[in-house]
């Protein structure tokens, strides 16, 4: 009687990391199951990617399409939240990882799997954000992390150990020279890495970019569209130059990636803190996701009370560190998002938007639901307008109660 191999859901891409992970699990008596996600990635062949996986020992591959789901569940969450790491980086890497753990994990028990592996290094953050989110969705699947293995390790010290692999194994590899950097796919975003982008000073080629024109070959001419919002989830988006409106959330937002991406908007290079305390250079391209978000806090601005927004404020903050760092399935993590749900319930109305050469300028706005009041902000108008009661002079006693505090502190200064 054969013995029966345990079995482990491979995180699978295809790529030559992956492909020599996924017969070195074969050599260790996995009876390994690859997963590919679909999350947006450009012009992959995913007939291909499954052909692959069972041409180089996979029982089988599962390619599931999780596109409308990353959007909704996901992308249009990261957009409510207005969520936004160390005040530049949009997520697009962090919100896909729990994702794609989420249908690794489905996959896992349906199919019995005691375990789970992935092609994450021992340096980076998505290691942390695969291994958390499991845990959290299924405590007793094992993850598995050939790179942080010592033997796996000792075994494969560069790219040469991997091709060698390859040529001794038949694993087919793909015959295109392989860019000085690291590239990572979704419908969100594009982000670049490593290699040649490791000095933070090189700066990115122009050739690199795969969602967005360079702001400088952008057309002259400007377009001018409206996105429109119901609890802070853009329902439609209205091309007002050509008519053209979309109301699938799917079809939305890849419809905001063409034209921002057109414009050349939504690129950065930064360098920001991984959650294992490394500093990382990245180049990201985030073009419908730029204009979502300053959309999003354009319509809050006309929609949410002062406080409401000063307490989101810190709630956004607060989802982006949690985000980053791989804790979507925490407990405090439905805290924040619940309570910025609530804050959204009157966040509805439409913004129109200008692009043009990498920038978006707000033009206008409106909403059903708008807090904003024109006779009681005119300057034109000495009080509230008919709707308000407002005296001006009543400014007086408020400023003088907020500065008795400014007061106390300066006596106490002046002893210095």
């Amino acid at each position: 009687m054969s013995e029966v191999k345990p079995k482990v859901i491979l995180a699978y891409s295809g790529g030559l990391d992956t492909s020599v992970i996924l017969k070195w699990l074969c050599e260790k008596g996995y009876d390994v199951i690859c997963f590919c996600a679909n999350v947006g990635q450009h012009e992959e062949d995913f007939s291909a990617i499954k052909a692959k996986a069972v041409s180089c020992g996979a029982s089988k591959c599962v390619v599931t399409d999780l596109r409308k789901e990353f959007v909704e569940e996901y992308v249009f969450e990261t957009i409510k939240c207005n969520g936004i790491y160390e005040s530049r980086y949009l997520l697009g890497t962090s919100i896909a990882r729990p994702c794609i753990t989420k249908e690794m994990i489905r996959i896992a028990n349906e199919e019995n799997a005691g375990f789970i592996a992935h092609g994450a290094t021992g340096k980076g953050n998505d290691q942390v954000r695969f291994e958390m989110c499991s845990m959290a969705l299924n405590p007793t699947v094992v993850p598995i992390a050939p790179w942080r293995d010592a033997e796996f390790i000792e075994s494969f010290k560069g790219r040469k150990d991997l091709l060698a692999y390859c040529t001794k194994h038949s694993i087919p590899v793909d015959a295109k020279p392989k860019a000085n950097y690291s590239v990572d796919e979704n419908l969100y975003h594009t982000s670049y890495e490593s290699g040649s982008l490791e000095d933070a000073n090189c700066a990115p080629d122009e050739s690199m970019f795969k969602m967005t024109t360079s702001p400088k070959d952008a057309p002259d001419e400007a377009e001018t569209i409206v996105i429109s919002f119901k609890k802070g989830v853009p329902t439609k988006i209205t091309n007002a130059s050509d008519g053209t409106s979309i109301t699938d959330s799917l079809d939305l937002f890849l419809y905001c990636n063409k034209i921002a991406g057109k414009h050349g908007i939504g690129r950065i290079d930064i360098v920001e803190n991984r959650f294992v305390g490394i500093k990382s250079r990245g180049v990201y391209e985030t073009p419908g996701g730029t204009l979502l978000r300053a959309a999003h806090l354009d319509i809050e601005g006309i929609c949410m009370d002062r406080e409401v927004k000063r307490i989101t404020e810190t709630l956004a903050a607060e989802f982006a560190r949690l985000c980053y760092n791989g804790f979507w399935f925490a407990p405090e993590m439905e805290l924040v998002r619940n309570s910025i749900e609530f804050g959204q319930r009157d966040v509805e109305g439409n913004v129109r938007m200008e692009l043009y050469k990498g920038n978006i300028t707000v033009l206008g706005r409106e909403s059903e639901k708008s807090l904003y009041n024109a006779d009681l902000a005119s300057m034109d108008i000495e009080g509230g307008g008919e709707a308000f009661d407002y005296n001006p002079a009543d400014a007086a006693g408020f400023i003088r109660i907020n500065a008795v505090r400014l007061k106390t502190y300066a006596a106490l200064r002046s002893k210095d």
